[in-house]
């Protein structure tokens, strides 16, 4: 009843593990049998066995090598090679300095890069000026026509990716760039509005001390009630009301105004601007004798004032009732 299980007998993974220990052991035993011969022999020595490995000898063939260079060497004209040898240019900036420079190049550090790159330089140099007037003498075109097209080395579609990936690139850019410099915008602003902020406050304690001051009697002075116009003032000075002024000379002026202004003064004192100073009375440079002398004229003294003067309104009732008489 139930599930049984039953295991065989010298069969299945019994035999197989029972193979296995049985090849191990052998191997063991001959790499045993192995060293024992060897140490019998004399070639192991005391301390750590390394395997030594024979030394490789080269063959220097020059003869095969002579004979390879043979099968793959092309006698071809030089215009399918353009191969030359050539020594480098004269150098002219070291003749126009003073410096003498000898045909075997001597003088150069191979550790200085410019020396050694202005020596690669002149030996191009020296190779194209050899080369032109042979390729000329060939007939053959060293410059390129005006109406050659190379073939792209790559496609439209692909370049049009490109294009399309760097303006995306600089937009995203540019966008950076101006949200950082709002953020520094802003945060300038936030920094100029708490100074204002804190100097009006500054002002408005200032302007209530000398308030109490002033009212409990330790003060006779009433200077902070100019400090209002002394900074309005300040502001027009340094540019702050600059608009505004625009805005005032932008309002077209009243004419009524203008001649109310002109007639009565506009601000400022007037008690005393007729008074006589020592300037004004040395000053007869107003001074008329024709005039100030006439015998007929009016503005003088023996002139009549007034003459066509109208009688006041009780002279006129005196005059109504003898006519009525």
């Amino acid at each position: 009843p139930g599930n049984c299980f039953r295991f065989g007998h010298g069969g299945g993974m019994v035999g197989d593990s029972m193979s296995e220990s049985t090849s191990d052991s052998e191997r063991s035993d001959l790499s045993d049998l192995e060293l024992q011969e060897a140490y019998s022999k004399g070639l192991l020595k005391p301390g750590l066995n390394v395997v030594e490995e024979a030394e490789k000898h080269g063959v220097n063939n020059v003869v095969g090598l002579k004979q390879r260079l043979e099968d793959f060497k092309k006698d071809l004209k030089w215009v399918e090679r353009l191969d030359m040898t050539n020594g480098p240019a004269a150098d002219i900036i070291a003749k126009a300095e003073g410096k003498c420079v000898g045909e075997d190049n001597s003088n150069i550090d191979p550790e200085d890069d410019f020396q050694r790159e202005m020596y690669f330089y002149r030996q191009a140099q020296a190779t194209a000026l050899d080369a032109l007037p042979r390729l000329q003498q060939l007939k053959i075109a060293t410059k390129r026509p005006n109406d050659y097209f190379a073939e792209m080395a790559k496609s439209d579609q692909h370049m049009q990716k490109i294009r399309v990936k760097m303006i995306s690139k600089q937009t995203s850019i540019e966008k950076s760039e101006k949200a950082k410099q709002l953020r520094a915008l802003r945060k300038y602003g936030k920094k100029v509005q708490v100074e204002v902020i804190q100097k009006r406050q500054k002002e408005k304690k200032a302007m209530m001390t000398a308030v109490k001051k002033y009212q409990k009697g330790l003060s006779d002075k009433l200077d902070f009630l100019e400090g209002d116009k002394a900074s309005l003032q300040g502001k027009k000075e340094s540019g702050g009301g600059a608009a505004v002024g625009s805005a005032q000379q932008k309002k077209k002026i009243n004419a009524k105004r203008k001649f109310k202004n002109e007639k009565f003064g506009f601000g400022g004192r007037k008690k005393g601007l007729k008074r006589n100073t020592k300037e004004s009375y040395d000053d007869v440079s107003g001074f008329k004798a024709k005039i100030a002398h006439a015998k007929n004229n009016r503005f003088g003294r023996g002139g009549k004032k007034n003459a066509n003067k109208r009688p006041g309104k009780r002279n006129r009732q005196k005059m109504k009732n003898r006519s009525q008489k």
